[in-house]
């Protein structure tokens, strides 16, 4: 049962979702600075312990790209666009994901927790993946309706944690050069 809340890099994926140049806009100024500024954490952990990363955008016609900051961030640039809100439903995404079939351990990342997160989360879940979703990493327009995602997300199985947990469970040791490096980001 203990096995389910560890998490290493070799089985670990990270999917980011939906944190675009217009949905930041409708958010809390200072809810959305800390989730991006958790995601950079990731992102920069993805890229020190090779792990996968699956960015997705909704309907960026009208939403816009990705914010900048966390393009820039990326090892590349290539998102998913969907018009789901459940990511599994769109298959180039679903196509992406099975390319990784040996990491069951998923850090669920984004926009909007109650909407996206959860049902991408819930298909996940229901798939045997082990879903693990930073409570700073992820944001709604009102904080009942991330509350409730985020309640919906742990009813289901999935597993609320934060970005430091997570990211101090990766690097297992301090006093490492990978360890100096996400100290420098989590100060």
């Amino acid at each position: 049962m203990l096995e389910k809340f560890l998490i290493n890099a070799e089985e670990t994926l990270i999917i980011i979702t939906d944190i675009q140049e217009k949905l930041i806009k409708a958010m809390d100024e200072d809810v959305v600075k800390g989730v991006i500024k958790n995601n950079l954490i990731l992102i920069e952990t993805a890229k020190i312990f090779n792990i996968p990363i699956i960015l997705t955008e909704q309907y960026p016609k009208g939403l816009g790209q990705t914010v900048e900051v966390i393009k820039k961030a990326l090892p590349s640039y290539e998102p998913i666009e969907k018009i789901t809100f459940n990511s599994l439903l769109e298959p180039v995404f679903e196509k992406k994901l099975n390319e990784y079939k040996d990491r069951k351990k998923v850090i669920l990342t984004g926009i909007e927790t109650h909407v996206c997160v959860w049902q991408t989360a819930a298909d996940l879940i229901k798939r045997d993946y082990i879903v693990f979703v930073p409570k700073d990493a992820v944001c709604s327009r009102r904080k009942l309706d991330w509350e409730t995602g985020l309640d919906l997300i742990k009813s289901a199985g999935g597993i609320l944690t934060t970005t430091e947990t997570l990211v101090f469970q990766i690097l297992k040791r301090a006093g490492t050069p990978e360890f100096k490096k996400i100290l420098e980001l989590v100060k």
